[in-house]
């Protein structure tokens, strides 16, 4: 069956107050496109979930969040992504922030339908002064070492953006590093894949090896096609990270009447717009 959908009929499928991971990893493999197109939604309240990138600071530009829950927002060459900062500084937003290892045991706890998982991760830093939420929990066994009992990173909905995908849902990651988005897949209530192209089935193990095949159509609720969907993130082979343009975007961040500038030509219509937008701007810097 296909599943085989659009940019807004996935958005529209969303509902203000609900929780969603954002898969990817800094400035590498985001779902931009869907993030955009959030951006110029009415959907608001939201609890995002995610190792964060751009994802999160075009969502807390156009006012979005409520609550992130992560463990950094990074573009990876800008250490910290400006708009994340101005929203955290301003108050405009709240934060749970976890260890990279306890982040990744949410996500598994999450995906394997678990309370919570034990880890090491976090004993002995700030971590659990800044979270008094979180609960440590002894070993039954004859060690009786002390773990932190990281909650489960339950998401209503999940974005992830590959490489690869057939029209069932089956998606393919050919670049350097899956980014946990099998877990965020696995994790959610359903999820929605975004790719740099749609193949045949059949297709799909002429891209990569069969290990390259990390998200089964029986996680996934829709699929849409969106080539350059990432940018401006990596989405190694298809294309690295388009530095200028984030360099643009990160200076831009810093102005008000820059950044009203920026979203008036770049962020104001649909994903075909921005792309076109993009490619006049780069044939324009190439003069």
């Amino acid at each position: 069956m296909s599943k085989v959908t659009t940019i807004e009929e996935i958005v529209g499928s969303l509902e203000s107050g609900m929780t969603i991971g954002i898969g990817g990893w800094g400035s590498r493999r985001k779902p931009m496109a869907l993030v955009r197109a959030i951006c110029n939604s009415p959907l608001t309240d939201l609890t995002v979930v995610t190792y964060g990138g751009p994802d999160v600071g075009l969502l807390c530009a156009a006012g979005k969040v409520r609550r992130l829950v992560t463990a950094f927002v990074t573009m990876d060459s800008i250490p910290l992504e400006p708009h994340f900062r101005q929203a955290r500084q301003n108050g405009e937003i709240e934060l749970t922030e976890y260890d990279e290892g306890m982040f990744m045991f949410g996500l598994y706890a999450a995906a394997h339908r678990l309370p919570f998982l034990p880890t090491p991760a976090g004993l002995g830093s700030d971590v659990l002064k800044v979270n008094p939420h979180l609960k440590t929990i002894r070993s039954p066994y004859e060690d009786g070492e002390e773990l932190v009992a990281v909650p489960a990173l339950t998401m209503d909905v999940a974005l992830v953006h590959m490489n690869r995908a057939d029209a069932r849902g089956n998606a393919q990651y050919l670049g350097p590093d899956p980014y946990m988005d099998d877990l965020y897949a696995k994790a959610a209530g359903r999820t929605y894949v975004s790719c740099e192209r749609l193949v045949d089935t059949g297709d799909l193990l002429k891209e990569g090896p069969l290990q390259s095949l990390l998200i089964s159509r029986a996680h996934v609720a829709g699929v849409v096609e969106t080539p350059n969907g990432a940018h401006f993130t990596a989405c190694e082979p298809d294309h690295d990270r388009d530095e200028a343009f984030q360099k643009l975007y990160a200076k831009a961040a810093a102005d008000p009447d820059d950044w009203a500038a920026f979203r008036e030509r770049f962020l104001s219509g649909d994903e075909a717009a921005y792309q076109g937008a993009v490619r006049t701007w780069r044939e324009e810097e190439a003069k």
